[in-house]
């Protein structure tokens, strides 16, 4: 093979994208990246990881503000927002520079440049709009993710009106905020700002903040942050951003009446659009989109023999993980390695990393009784565990769903502290299709927080010790 031809050409580096190229090297094919940014995509140098380093600098500012329930003290307590932000920057660009070295690693070519479609087999590379040069791949994979949704009317600017980007290197500390789409992207923002001590608004069109977990956790989320001092508007449509100087004045429809509300700076959290413009689809015919994302089957094929998408562009749930595992279904397949498994959309765990955390993987109990689902409903609160109310983290509820016949776990919804790490023992269990009796029959360790898993699968039959 010639430098410029390859076995599997991906197009984007991010999360989907440099797992597929890795795995596909590993596999002993001829694998290279095209990426025209960093290394790691938005998840990791503008989203999922540079979050996660500013929450922990909120979440530390929290408990030191709170050292006296500790019997600790702690005096003249503050934060310097432009640290918090250098730390998170340099922690995206410590991993970014670990991708980089990954690649290296593996023998996989990267070109800094923009991919493009260019017809049967061809990728186009392109620097500042101009065609710089042509490779060949047998197999392309397009990994060009997405970018935040932009509603007519408005749009942000970069200085009053924030996307996640100006969210997560804010040059001032505001004073008020609000917060427009309550999803896991605006929900942590919202956490982060509040409680660096931001007077913050959430507005939601649903009927209730984090619309896609299950009811009984979403309500439990409302109370929690609305005891925090967040404004909470649900119901709500924005339908007019007014700039003033240095502030926005939001108008909003709650209730068929008309609100105004005025802040410093507004975050435009309203979903993302997949990155399918000027990638070169009209140059593959076969490829097929759906309300904006490329169509696929259970192993990332479009109808385009030779091509194939994965991550954010080919739609929900918008995570670095599915994309992840999604490179792998794709490069395994092509390699023709056996037992590879289609992706299970309901085996996919959410985490939103607020205060309190909230985690969930399958049906929520009202998808469950929308299809006529006989179950078996199982809740264990954060009260009842030893090692919550050491912790100081009393708050929270770990509530699982069976199928009342089969005894297979439906789905499990959490809320409370670090149930993002905790959620990944329900999700193996969905993936090895257990039943109660191998989760009842698990020894957890004690004292942890793990055995709230447990005592749910008890209550959901009854069987529930400690509460």
């Amino acid at each position: 093979m010639s430098d410029k031809a390859f076995d599997v050409v991906v197009i984007g580096g991010g999360p989907g994208g440099y797992v597929a190229a890795i795995r596909a090297a590993q596999l002993g094919m001829k694998a290279a990246v095209v990426e025209a940014n960093h290394l790691g995509g938005i998840c990791l140098n503008w989203g999922c990881i540079p979050t996660k380093a500013l929450l922990r600098s909120a979440e530390v500012f929290h408990l030191m503000k709170h050292a006296d329930a500790y019997g600790l003290s702690a005096t003249g307590v503050s934060f310097d927002v432009k640290k918090i932000v250098e730390r998170s920057r340099g922690v995206a660009k410590q991993l970014s520079g670990g991708i980089g070295h990954l690649l290296k690693k593996n023998k996989v070519t990267v070109f800094d440049a923009y991919g493009k479609l260019g017809g049967k087999g061809k990728v186009e590379l392109s620097k500042d709009g101009k065609k710089i040069d042509e490779i060949t791949g047998k197999h392309i994979i397009v990994a060009t993710g997405a970018r935040a949704r932009v509603l007519p009317g408005l749009e942000p600017d970069g200085k009053l009106i924030w996307t996640y980007r100006e969210a997560m290197v804010p040059d001032m500390m505001p004073k008020s905020l609000v917060v427009v789409g309550s999803g896991a992207i605006g929900i942590e923002f919202a956490s982060f700002y509040r409680t660096l001590g931001a007077e913050v608004t959430v507005i939601e069109m649903m009927d209730r903040v984090m619309p896609v977990e299950d009811e009984e956790i979403s309500a439990m989320a409302r109370k929690a942050f609305e005891k925090q001092g967040m404004k909470i508007l649900t119901g709500a449509v924005t339908k007019k951003l007014e700039k003033g100087a240095n502030n926005v004045t939001v108008h909003v429809e709650v209730a068929g009446k008309l609100e105004k509300i005025t802040a410093d700076r507004v975050i435009m959290a309203v979903g993302i659009s997949a990155n399918t413009d000027n990638i070169g689809l009209e140059n593959v015919p076969g490829v097929k989109l759906d309300r904006g994302h490329i169509v696929t089957d259970g192993y990332m094929k479009t109808g385009e023999p030779g091509v194939y998408a994965i991550g954010d562009v080919t739609g929900a749930p918008w995570l670095a993980h599915k994309a992840s595992h999604e490179g792998v279904i794709c490069v395994e397949k092509i390699a023709g390695e056996k037992d590879v498994h289609p992706m299970v959309k309901t085996n996919i765990p959410g985490c939103t990393y607020c205060h309190p955390q909230v985690a969930s993987v399958g049906l929520t109990e009202k998808a469950c009784k929308e299809k006529g689902l006989n179950i078996k409903v199982g809740k264990f609160p954060f009260m009842g565990n030893g090692k919550a109310i050491a912790l100081g983290e009393p708050e929270g509820l770990v509530k699982t769903i069976f199928d009342a016949k089969t005894g297979e776990l439906l789905g499990a919804h959490m809320i409370g502290a670090e149930v993002t790490e905790m959620i990944q023992g329900y999700v193996i269990g969905k993936t090895a299709e257990l039943t109660e009796a191998e989760f009842m029959h698990t020894v957890f360790p004690h004292p942890t927080l793990s055995e709230m898993m447990h005592e749910s699968v008890l209550s959901a039959y009854g069987k529930a010790i400690h509460f």
